[in-house]
């Protein structure tokens, strides 16, 4: 049973969302962050990523950088950037990218969910990550970027989601600068309000699709106000995090591709004969995108290549190992090109697939080394590695479009 909580949003007024909506704040890096908001004094950034506004030599990490967001999210409140709604809510909140259409409920989430594992998790978290959002959810005495939360699609909820939004003209509706359209309803009925709720109290388990360092840091945020607040009921703000929730059959994972720096001292032959254990490696004229699981694209000195994974070196019968970028790790990034650990190697890089296969061709003809375009991996594998308690490995999933943080805020007390 999900519990799904109605919260009092603070929100950009609309004649400035656009310029708020941000993207999340671990999908750029500081300097980049900077550049984008060179002309915009609006965005949610600069509340996000609040290194931005201090000099480049202070640590992203340092207490004045979580100081900064907090003065800086408050004055945003006091200029009449935010308002807020008068009573709780839920929200609709639909992204229309390249035709596609994913529509989700806006509301909040509850952290004994979370501990009781009726929201799944399917990644590992790093603690310094982990710290980093707690410390800013702490600060900021909020949640500041919602969990993007996926469900079995139910129709009712679909229909139901879908009258509101038919009957009831939007508070937003704007397009971001990569061409997503954004469309956002206030459910503000009380009846619709419960009806929702106890749609998803009939729903045995929600799954996080992206954002685990953000659950995890509200969760733990939680944990430590309760502690701070020994006579705690369970309604407290604070024991709840902000998410959207939506329909699994809406959802679109793109690949997350890999770049590494340079051939572990190989040559081009050796390295192509080293794979030939366990792939079939077949030399292809145009860049290879693969079509099929079990397949990946590999581009190298100019050349691309089609490396199908041969069977018996790989067990089909795990959800975890049967992946292909588990796949391509155990037989070939670990053993070949000496990648280890590709969470903490600096000679890997993970290039969401949207960039596309001309990004994995500019890194290779810039600085050497060799890509490799994955085959996506599907929600329903997503689905059935959380439902085992196992986690995939790191950068298996890319999921656009991607939620934008700032347009709306739960507060925790």
């Amino acid at each position: 049973m999900a519990v799904l909580k109605p919260f009092a949003a603070v929100r950009p007024v609309p004649s400035l969302v656009r310029q708020v909506a941000a993207l999340p704040y671990d999908v750029m890096n500081s300097d980049e962050a900077r550049e984008m908001v060179r002309d915009n004094p609006y965005s949610f950034l600069h509340v996000d990523k609040a290194e931005i506004d201090l000099d480049p030599s202070v640590d992203p990490y340092d207490d004045q950088v979580y100081a900064k967001a907090a003065d800086t999210l408050k004055r945003m409140r006091a200029d009449g950037i935010y308002i807020q709604d008068e009573k709780p809510c839920l929200y609709i909140y639909r992204e229309t990218m390249l035709g596609r259409v994913q529509t989700g409920i806006v509301g909040c989430t509850s952290i004994d969910d979370y501990a009781e594992n009726i929201i799944k998790k399917h990644e590992m978290t790093r603690a310094e990550k982990e710290a980093d959002r707690i410390r800013h959810v702490d600060t900021c005495d909020a949640n500041t970027g919602p969990i993007f939360l996926t469900y079995p699609a139910s129709r009712r909820i679909t229909d139901r989601m879908n009258a509101w939004a038919d009957s009831h003209t939007p508070v937003y509706d704007f397009t971001s600068g990569d061409d997503v359209s954004h469309t956002l309803w206030v459910i503000d009925d009380d009846k619709t309000i419960l009806e929702f709720q106890k749609d998803f109290e009939a729903t045995p388990y929600l799954y996080i699709a992206d954002g685990h360092h953000r659950a995890a840091s509200a969760f733990h945020v939680g944990m430590k106000r309760r502690e701070e607040h020994p006579d705690y009921t369970g309604n407290e703000a604070f024991n709840f995090f902000l998410s959207v929730l939506f329909p699994d059959e809406q959802l679109h994972i793109w690949p997350y591709n890999r770049y590494v720096h340079d051939l572990n001292g190989l040559t081009d032959a050796a390295f192509l004969s080293a794979l030939e254990t366990c792939f079939e490696v077949v030399p292809v004229s145009e860049p290879f995108e693969p079509e099929t699981r079990h397949q990946t694209g590999m581009y190298l000195n100019g050349q691309w290549y089609c490396l199908s994974m041969k069977p018996g070196t790989y067990d089909e019968n795990d959800p975890v190992e049967r992946l292909d970028v588990s796949i391509l790790q155990k037989n070939l990034l670990e053993p070949v090109l000496g990648i280890e650990d590709p969470r903490t190697s600096p000679r890997i890089d993970f290039i969401g697939g949207i960039r596309g296969l001309s990004e994995l061709e500019r890194l290779v003809d810039e600085n050497r080394g060799v890509a490799f375009a994955m085959y996506p991996t599907t929600l329903d594998d997503l689905m059935h590695i959380a439902d085992s308690g196992k986690v995939m490995p790191p950068k298996s999933t890319w999921f656009e479009p991607k939620l934008r943080s700032g347009i709306f805020i739960h507060e925790l007390s």
